[in-house]
């Protein structure tokens, strides 16, 4: 039997979604209490296996993280939740569990997937862990002019952090956004997939130029041939947020 998990999580105390030896991942603490309950129910109940659509970086949000999970149970998807919830610790809520067919995957059946990135406009006493707050006055027009030469597909390697060189950086961005919102500016981007520390450099980027010490110039050279020049602009993780992974 195989379920869609929808997950939320605060990624501050975790190294990131995949399961790691050694060390607080969000993947391994879900595993660890959907055994629990199974070790609980009598019968043949019995967990296999849980998979995400994609990787989360350390410190990293989800809104709604979408994950996979295949197990052999008499129990329905809310008494599984609700179970599942009472293990887990309180950075971590499962909003949904939907039964699927069994040839849904959680990466592999995605189309796409969207971030959002909140940066803060002034000090804050309770968003620190889920803000940039920047001093500086941004000027929006300047991102968002910046932002149109992201969308299309692109070579994404000077934005991106590659584990191996060979890896394709190619990456079709469907949409992005800038508006400010109160006392935030979000920026959103939908993508059919992201490579490591793409967003946060992109977001990095987009802010050098609302600070006007980055053009248009600059970026369309960034995306035409590798330059190492984003990485220096890595924005911190705590603003970032899988938002939806879409299906």
């Amino acid at each position: 039997m195989k379920f869609k998990v929808l997950i939320e999580y605060d990624g501050t105390k975790y190294s990131g979604w995949q399961k790691q030896i050694n060390t607080r991942s969000v993947q391994g603490t879900l595993i660890e209490s959907i055994k629990k309950v199974f070790s609980n129910v009598k019968g043949d109940d019995r967990f296999i296996d849980l998979q995400g659509s994609g990787r989360t970086d350390s410190g990293v949000h989800a809104l709604e993280q979408t994950a996979h999970m295949e197990c052999i149970t008499n129990l329905s998807p809310e008494i599984l939740k609700i179970k599942i919830n009472d293990e887990l610790p309180s950075d971590i809520n499962i909003l949904k569990i939907i039964k699927v067919k069994n040839n849904f995957h959680a990466r592999h059946s995605a189309k796409s997937r969207q971030y959002l990135y909140r940066i803060s406009t002034r000090r804050t006493a309770f968003q620190k862990r889920y803000v940039w707050w920047i001093k500086d006055k941004l000027e929006l027009e300047k991102m968002q002019k910046v932002s149109e030469l992201f969308l299309g597909m692109h070579n994404f390697k000077s934005f991106a952090d590659l584990k191996n060189s060979s890896e394709s950086a190619k990456v079709k961005v469907e949409s992005l956004t800038i508006e400010p919102d109160d006392e935030f500016i979000l920026i959103r981007i939908k993508a059919s997939h992201f490579l490591w520390k793409m967003v946060r450099r992109i977001v990095g980027v987009l802010v050098e130029a609302g600070r006007g010490k980055m053009n248009i110039d600059n970026v369309e050279s960034f995306l035409n041939s590798y330059s190492n020049e984003p990485s220096k602009f890595t924005a911190p993780p705590s603003g970032l947020f899988l938002e939806k992974v879409f299906y």
